[in-house]
């Protein structure tokens, strides 16, 4: 029995040292598996409350995300008119204050004229001239003159920026301030440049040549570009037409209180009174306005990118005053109050605050009751946000520019609170308690482009007492947006008779990608082609080896004439998925970002106001030095400048 006993604790020991090893390795496992579980858990809870923490932090616009700070106006039309928004493929009648941009086209008919303005640049179009706008932004504008002729009086002109004409044969760059007669024949086949002051350059072919004033210069060819310059000829009806437009601006009274970069502001004299306000300093009071008039009730909205909702007023004063500075109620009237003088004050599609809540008794776009939308005008103290994305830069410089008596600091507050609790305290707005200031619409209406002042809707005071001030409305866009209900389509006899993208044109710098459904320009090569039976000839665009990385639309190349990003004959696709990541950056991109600062101030010396060109003929003539008569035409090519 004490063998077996001893045997039998053998067993049993062996036995529990396996167990306990089992227990052990049971242990280590699920302890092992319980920090796994822990880092995994602890893992997933920084990175939930990172996301939470970069959610919860707004997110702010690169300066490169702000959209332009200026558009053109047609501000004014004679004869039959008429306009295509970017996007569409209809023709209607033009209105005076809609805002234009990139991707728009204008049409003047046979014996009609028309006047568009960007900023303090004029250009005025003859009887059947079309133009198209292949980039309008903050450092570029870059015209299509499609067919016909056009005078264009460039009145301040910055460097660093570019206003560049592209013909169906040439690209003229104009590199001074002046007055420039533009005309191209109607086959497309040669261009007509007469530079009564100032200067430019144009390239085509390979060829670039400097224009100087006091010439006209007739260039045709387009594979290459042949030169002829004479003395300039005396002025014709339309050139005379476009004197005595320049002249009403240069006697505008209002332009001492209103920059010329602000378009409209010749407008003011003939419709309104500038008055003193103590509060405000001077005050522009519209004459003729039907007894309550409200800013921002007589008119429409359209949808307009990258700015979304716009404001297009009736008046025929009706676009300063609703795209710069503020409004006040004083003395039982409504009056405008411009910003400072300054150079170049940010232009703003509607300077309103949109009404919301459901206290109101009515909801912004969503929520129960009637869908309605509702606004009122921002007073001179009110800081205004937009509804877009954009920098705070971009904020403080629309605002510091548009009112006289709000500072950078006020600004930089507002938008602060904005951007972290996503309201704006509805006490800091001046009319935001005044019903007779605020316009309520349907939603139908609103997205409709319908004219506003026939279908507002009454609001009471008991209604208003919980209204909350919104960013922006939240409907979104309908193919009714972009043009106004009540225009009227062009009949096919008034309108261009080719196709704008059908047509040539030679740029020298290339236009940006049209958003979806935009128009595509037919740019061709403002270099020489070679001429070469080789299979690999440059001028074959399936031979481009970068056409890929330049997203297809055509490659860039340098020649001893010229230097700048072309593009190649024939309209590329407008993306290419399988494109490499490494794209070489186009001349368009590659502007430095800008410092806030403040804003040069204003003054006639720094635009070219003078008397009209035409009547110069009368002064007594002055003794000429003897010059180097410059040949008919040359066969030798002029070098530009070398780029620094």
């Amino acid at each position: 029995m004490t063998d077996a006993r001893i045997i039998l604790w053998f067993i049993w020991f062996v036995a529990c040292n396996y167990l306990r090893n089992i227990a052990l390795l049971i242990r280590d496992r699920l302890l092992q598996e319980a920090c796994s579980v822990r880092k995994t858990l602890s893992l997933f809870l920084t990175v939930f409350f990172v996301a939470g923490a970069f959610l919860a932090v707004p997110k702010q616009a690169a300066a490169q995300d702000d959209p332009p700070g200026r558009v053109a106006r047609l501000n004014f039309m004679e004869g039959s008119v008429s306009f295509q928004a970017s996007g569409t493929q209809e023709w209607v009648d033009a209105n005076l204050n809609r805002p234009l941009t990139t991707g728009d086209n204008l049409w003047a008919d046979k014996d009609s004229r028309g006047e568009v303005h960007i900023g303090s640049l004029a250009i005025r179009l003859a009887s059947e001239t079309g133009i198209s706008f292949l980039n309008l932004d903050d450092r570029t504008v870059q015209i299509q003159l499609a067919q016909g002729l056009i005078e264009v009086h460039l009145r301040r002109y910055e460097p660093g920026n570019a206003v560049e004409i592209d013909t169906p044969n040439l690209a003229f760059t104009l590199t001074s301030a002046g007055e420039y007669r533009i005309e191209t024949d109607p086959n497309g086949g040669s261009t007509l440049i007469v530079v009564r002051e100032g200067a430019g350059q144009v390239t085509g072919g390979g060829e670039s040549y400097d224009l100087g004033p006091g010439q006209q210069y007739t260039l045709g060819g387009t594979d290459e570009l042949s030169y002829d310059a004479q003395a300039a000829p005396g002025f014709d009806d339309f050139e005379s037409w476009c004197e005595e437009r320049d002249q009403r601006e240069n006697r505008s009274a209002s332009a001492q209180y209103v920059s010329r970069d602000i378009d409209g502001y010749y407008d003011l004299d003939d419709y309104g009174d500038w008055q003193v306000v103590p509060e405000y300093g001077r005050v522009w009071v519209p004459r003729g306005v039907a007894a309550g008039w409200t800013p921002y009730h007589f008119g429409h909205w359209v949808w307009i990118a990258p700015w979304g909702w716009t404001w297009v007023g009736d008046e025929p004063w009706g676009f300063a005053p609703f795209h710069y500075g503020r409004w006040a109620f004083v003395g039982g009237y409504w009056g405008w109050v411009p910003g400072p003088l300054v150079v170049r004050p940010v232009y703003a599609p509607a300077l309103v605050a949109f009404v919301g809540g459901s206290g109101f008794g009515v909801t912004v776009g969503f929520g129960p009751g009637v869908t309605v939308v509702a606004w009122f005008p921002l007073g001179p103290r009110d800081v205004w946000v937009p509804g877009y994305r954009c920098s705070p830069r971009y904020v403080q410089n629309v605002n510091v520019t548009n009112t006289r008596v709000v500072t950078v600091t006020q600004v930089t507050n507002v938008y602060n609170h904005y951007a972290v609790n996503r309201t704006v305290n509805v006490n800091e707005y001046t009319y935001a308690r005044n019903v007779s200031a605020v316009t309520v619409v349907n939603r139908e209406t609103f997205v409709n482009a319908r004219p506003v002042a026939n279908a507002t809707i009454r609001v009471t005071p008991e209604q208003f007492q919980n209204a909350r001030v919104v960013e922006n409305t939240p409907l979104a866009p309908t193919r009714n947006s972009y043009v106004a209900a009540t225009a009227k389509p062009v009949p096919a006899s008034r309108r261009p008779s080719t196709s704008f993208t059908d047509r040539k044109v030679v740029a020298k710098l290339p236009p940006p990608i049209p958003a979806a459904g935009g128009h595509e320009p037919r740019i061709v090569n403002s270099e020489r082609p070679e001429r070469s039976a080789e299979p690999n000839s440059r001028t074959q665009p399936e031979s481009n080896p970068n056409a890929g990385a330049n997203n297809n639309r055509g490659e860039l190349r340098t020649n001893n004439a010229v230097q700048s990003p072309v593009r190649t004959t024939e309209n590329p696709p407008r993306g290419n998925a399988n494109a490499p990541s490494e794209q070489p950056q186009r001349q368009y991109d590659q502007h430095p970002a800008v410092k806030f600062a403040p804003p040069a101030r204003a003054s006639d010396d720094k635009y070219d106001v003078h008397p009209p060109l035409n009547n110069r003929a009368s002064e007594p003539p002055k003794k000429e030095e003897p010059r180097q008569e410059q040949p008919a035409k040359t066969e030798e090519k002029r070098e530009p400048p070398k780029s620094k």
